[in-house]
């Protein structure tokens, strides 16, 4: 910044100049404006930004009939169960697969009808999981069948539900880690259980003496106990009747979860972040206004030279002998004295 500033010298010589001073005060306040947002950006977006959406789910199905001996089709009678889903008023072209807002999906048949070995349907998933937008399932049958699909949510980051003491104590039932020590900080904030000599120690009163099972305890021992009191969530539990009736119209039901997706401000807020597309532009602006502000030195030392005080005499002096010698050729040429 200080490259970009005036010589007095010219300041005084031309007084518009302080219009490009206080442009000058004003580029520096909105720099130090776009570096103190750009930090508060870095910090937002360490923390999870999130915002809830309804996943749309479809649970259809298919029948198809053995045929007579002697045709060419299927010879035993089948089902195939699809489960599918969508985000209701997803923007953006880029949609999420179905399978990627799930940690893992069971599909739990009719044990009298598809034995021990076979009643049971299971995707987890791995780290080299592909992302699918539904899910199938065909087996041999020519009667309704009843299922279960538990469906497991993938939290990020990870969620757990309490203990349902601990639960009913804080008014959190399913949350993040980060959520869980916040709101227990709170309600030992609240209820002054914090020793007021040994501010490390915790006295807890006796719905923490039920839960944790001492009467007194360290901050840093929280985070053990509080390990045994968190559970993985519970699944979305959905009972479905698959239906091999042809004159059921009634094959395909819908049901509404919520979600958490990004939100698409922490998008453009990394973009804002990671964005160059000004700054190669804006760097050949400020060398070429540094390079305007100091001056070529060649051109200072010529500028220096003809405003020095000795140099108006000398010109006129120039000037004059150039007139005289003039004078002289001419009056040699003319044979004549000028006066």
């Amino acid at each position: 910044m200080a490259d970009k500033v005036l010589p007095q010298r010219i300041r005084d010589l031309v007084p518009e100049s302080q219009a490009y001073m206080d442009l000058l005060a004003f580029e520096r306040k909105l720099d130090q404006t776009i570096a103190r947002k750009r930090m508060e950006i870095q910090e937002a977006i360490k923390k999870p930004i999130m915002q809830k959406r309804k996943l749309r789910i479809y649970i259809s199905n298919t029948y198809t009939p053995c045929k007579p001996e002697g045709e060419e089709a299927e010879k035993v009678s089948s089902w195939e169960l699809r489960v599918e889903g969508k985000l209701l008023e997803e923007p953006g072209k880029q949609k999420k697969k179905f399978s990627s807002f799930f940690k893992s999906l069971v599909i739990e048949l009719d044990k009298e009808l598809y034995g021990p070995d076979n009643h049971l349907v299971e995707w987890h998933r791995m780290p080299t999981t592909q992302e699918t937008d539904g899910f199938q399932v065909k087996r041999p049958g020519d009667v309704n069948v009843k299922c279960t699909l538990l469906l497991m949510l993938d939290h990020q980051p990870p969620q757990y539900k309490l203990d349902p003491r601990l639960a009913r104590l804080l008014g959190v039932h399913t949350q993040t880690r980060a959520s869980i020590m916040q709101a227990l900080w709170l309600y030992i904030k609240n209820n002054k259980l914090q020793d007021c000599h040994e501010k490390e120690y915790i006295n807890c009163n006796r719905y923490f003496r039920q839960i944790f099972g001492c009467p007194r305890m360290r901050f840093s021992e929280i985070p053990m106990k509080l390990a045994g009191l968190l559970q993985h969530p519970d699944p979305i539990i959905i009972n479905h009747m698959i239906s091999v009736d042809p004159t059921d119209q009634k094959k395909t039901a819908c049901y509404d979860i919520d979600v958490e997706v990004d939100d698409p401000l922490k998008g453009q807020m990394n973009g804002f972040l990671s964005s160059t597309t000004n700054q190669q532009e804006i760097a050949a602006l400020e060398m070429k206004l540094m390079t305007d502000v100091t001056g070529n030195p060649e051109e200072e030392r010529r500028a220096e030279f003809y405003q020095a005080p000795w140099v108006p005499e000398a010109v006129g002096r120039y000037v004059y002998s150039k007139v005289q010698q003039r004078r002289q050729e001419l009056e040699q040429v003319l044979g004549i004295r000028l006066t």
